[in-house]
């Protein structure tokens, strides 16, 4: 039995002195992440950051689309805001009056252009007009539970809004448009089901218990704060007491902050420790390798939960297009894609579902021919609803399906661009804007986008959280730190807690007696 203790203490010591600092920077930065909005107005200097953070050649998601507001003017768009420049792309004015300070305010998914001259932005944290008297861009108050837009499209003097549940239609007024929300209808055979991705992810954060959800998990996160900094003392500070005490140096103050470390580290990690397994063998599943295991699995939401929601449709849609030719929508959605004939509310879905990776389309055009390109960090594909074969426009190939093996393509494809001529471009989140079929060169990233294209304070802790930012230390073995570090402190807390119980029951035994 002795020998048992004594594997538990090596648990509890070893593993929870090395991992005692990384939960530090996981404690601080979860709380970070609970709350993107709050903190979007704060900013860190890339300059600071490793230098696969840097912008080169308009990377990092730079740029996803662009508009041509004339033929000398054009608007280009990303995660660097909005920027006017002429069709050349070389001159740039920021365009970005009126969206609240930060970038992550100025995370842009969709720019549209009516036919009176109106300009519409879908962003991460609402819907904007453009203020042709002011010069800035006003937001619509449309009281959304989720405020990120993603889709804009115009047919007549009518202009479609999606956001991640909803879709929204107007009359072109400009910033006097008046929104009517739509809550599309089930599709044929729907059963209420979500991701166990999204499932674990919202366990995890708190959000699948709304506010309060998130208030306990940021509470969770102090408390884990707090475990690994009285960890570090009680692991040091003995050695260091003893060392004073042979030198006859005064050690009271030490000794007191020892003392109360480990009663306040010890009942504190009792109290918690369910919630905190919890937590850590919730956050090994987000990243992969296990997230692979999960990534296509769903289950019934769990019940009077954020998830388990009337809307069929709650944060699964993901972009718009309207088919002229038909007279149809084109969604993208979580669920794959479909088509919504203009003045219904049923998505139907497409027989042949194109490659969009599970993190999100980022580009979807028309092509030709009734075809359309889909990019996303799948790769750019070209796809046509009534034909089989579906083709990797990048190299030209037959697209053949993988059943395993590695989701990321061989472009991370975060937008698609357009020069004056018709020339395409992909923009690749690693390598930035690169020519498609075809030799013109895009132009430089402009010193001025870059000095002004910090990374948001949400940004820089997910890629802490996520451990990417170790990726130019220790290469692609940086997945394993969330798997290796969530299991380890599940195993500290666990043991933590036998530990604690058996001296609690020692000590009731010796008081009894």
């Amino acid at each position: 039995m002795k020998q048992n203790w004594k594997i538990y203490k090596k648990l509890h010591k070893w593993p929870g002195l090395i991992i005692s600092f990384l939960l530090l920077y996981y404690g601080v930065t979860g709380i970070f992440m609970n709350h993107r909005e709050s903190f979007s107005g704060i900013d860190i200097s890339r300059n600071i950051l490793p230098n696969e953070y840097q912008y080169l050649n308009w990377n990092n998601g730079a740029l996803k689309g662009n508009l041509f507001l004339s033929k000398d003017s054009v608007l280009v768009f990303g995660n660097i805001g909005i920027w006017l420049c002429d069709s050349n792309f070389t001159h740039h004015s920021s365009f970005n009056s009126g969206f609240p300070k930060g970038m992550d305010n100025r995370k842009i998914f969709d720019v549209l252009q009516t036919e009176n001259g109106d300009l519409y932005a879908a962003t991460q944290f609402g819907l904007f007009a453009w203020n042709k008297e002011e010069e800035k861009w006003k937001k619509f108050n449309l009281n959304t539970k989720i405020d990120r837009f993603v889709g804009l499209e115009s047919v007549g003097d009518t202009v479609y809004a999606l956001n991640r549940s909803y879709l929204f239609k107007g009359k072109t007024e400009g910033y006097n448009t008046k929104f009517q929300k739509t809550e599309l209808a089930e599709p044929d055979g729907y059963i209420n089901k979500v991701g166990v991705f999204q499932t674990i992810w919202q366990i995890h954060s708190g959000e699948i218990f709304g506010l309060p959800g998130q208030l306990f998990v940021d509470f969770l996160g102090l408390v884990t704060i707090f475990l690994s900094l009285t960890g570090i003392i009680y692991f040091f500070f003995p050695g260091w007491i003893k060392r004073r005490k042979r030198k006859a140096k005064p050690r009271r103050q030490i000794v007191r902050i020892n003392k109360w470390s480990l009663k306040w580290h010890n009942k504190t990690g009792a109290w918690f420790f369910v919630f905190l397994s919890i937590l850590f063998f919730t956050g090994i599943f987000l990243r992969p390798p296990l997230l692979i295991a999960i990534a296509n699995a769903e289950v019934s939401p769990i019940k009077f939960s954020h998830l388990d929601q009337p809307n069929p449709w709650y944060d699964k849609l993901r972009d718009i297009l309207y088919d002229a030719a038909k007279g149809n929508f084109l969604l993208s959605t979580s669920e794959g894609m479909f088509y919504l004939e203009k003045g219904t509310k049923k998505p139907i879905p497409f027989r042949i579902q194109p490659p969009v990776s599970v993190m999100g389309i980022n580009s979807f055009e028309p092509y030709r021919d009734g075809a359309y390109l889909i990019g996303s960090f799948a790769g750019l594909f070209l796809w046509h609803p009534n034909h089989p074969e579906i083709f990797n426009f990048a190299d030209g190939t037959l697209y053949r399906p993988q059943t395993s093996g590695n989701p990321i393509g061989d472009f991370k494809v975060t937008g698609v661009l357009k020069d004056k001529a018709g020339n395409r471009y992909l923009a690749d989140y690693d390598l930035g804007i690169l020519p498609l079929r075809h030799t013109i060169a895009f132009p430089d990233m402009p010193k001025e986008i870059i000095e002004e294209s910090k990374m948001s304070l949400w940004n820089v802790s997910l890629e802490i959280h996520t451990g990417r930012i170790f990726n130019f230390l220790i290469g692609n073995f940086y997945i394993l730190i969330v798997p290796l570090s969530g299991l380890a402190g599940v195993i500290v807390v666990i043991s933590g807690y036998i530990l604690w119980r058996r001296k609690y029951k020692k000590r009731n035994v010796v008081e009894i007696s």
